[in-house]
């Protein structure tokens, strides 16, 4: 449920978890489902210092802090529209943390080595030149990866992880060998994946993994998340991370 701002260019999204909010732009960059998929996913401990790289609004520690998932967040932006956001959207929610605006491509050393317990990321994963840009930059930004971007987050994450952290991500099923590559390049061993579909019948276009930090080679797979029944109603497990039935 959505409601107008006072300022006309943003609304007040209800999350429907525990009283949380958040502002985002009518137009542009707004979370969708990967970011509630993601939060439900990643297994952070209520005293885990968090660390979302490439936060966009700051739905993420928004959705963890609503779950009881951490109690430190860092988020991490690019845009510094979108980090003046975050900052409004972590005083609205009474969040304890940080907001930095830097580009994790290329900025490392952003917090001191080691010190994270547990970094969620939502990278963006759209191809340069493999499809229509969307015409509003902070949405094209968020959606389309530069080159090095997915090596720079994972340069970030290995030297913020404390040993043994954890790193949870969502990224399309497509490429999930390549991604899976890439974290074992940065000594970030993946232990587990779940392949999201938007069917049974169709095929996964998603895909969620958690790498630890340092880790023995062990990958456990996860029973497949539906989205939808064949009568295109929402599953009765996704109604469950969107706490539908419990708004009733």
């Amino acid at each position: 449920m959505s409601n107008q701002c006072g300022n006309r260019q943003e609304t007040i999204e209800n999350l429907q978890l525990n009283g949380f909010k958040l502002i985002q732009k009518s137009h542009g960059f707004r979370f969708g489902m990967d970011a509630v998929l993601l939060a439900d996913f990643a297994a952070v401990r209520p005293n885990d210092v968090v660390a979302d790289l490439g936060t966009g609004t700051g739905i993420l520690p928004v959705l963890l802090a609503g779950r009881g998932k951490g109690s430190f967040y860092h988020a991490i932006e690019i845009q510094k529209d979108l980090c003046a956001i975050t900052e409004r959207n972590y005083s609205l929610n009474h969040i304890r943390g940080q907001i930095l605006c830097r580009d994790l491509s290329t900025d490392f050393h952003l917090l001191p080595d080691r010190s994270i317990d547990y970094i969620v990321c939502n990278p963006p994963y759209g191809e340069p030149n493999a499809s229509i840009q969307s015409p509003d930059q902070t949405r094209a930004l968020a959606k389309t990866q530069k080159e090095g971007t997915l090596d720079g987050f994972l340069q970030n994450a290995f030297q913020l992880l404390k040993g043994r952290g954890k790193i949870s991500l969502i990224y399309p099923a497509s490429s999930m060998l390549s991604l899976m590559l890439s974290l074992k390049q940065h000594h970030l061993e993946p232990k587990r994946f779940r392949l999201i579909y938007p069917t049974a019948t169709k095929p996964a276009n998603l895909v969620l993994v958690e790498a630890v930090k340092d880790a023995k080679p062990a990958l456990h797979p996860m029973p497949p998340l539906i989205i939808r029944n064949e009568d295109g109603d929402l599953t009765n497990e996704l109604k469950s991370i969107y706490h539908i039935n419990e708004q009733k």
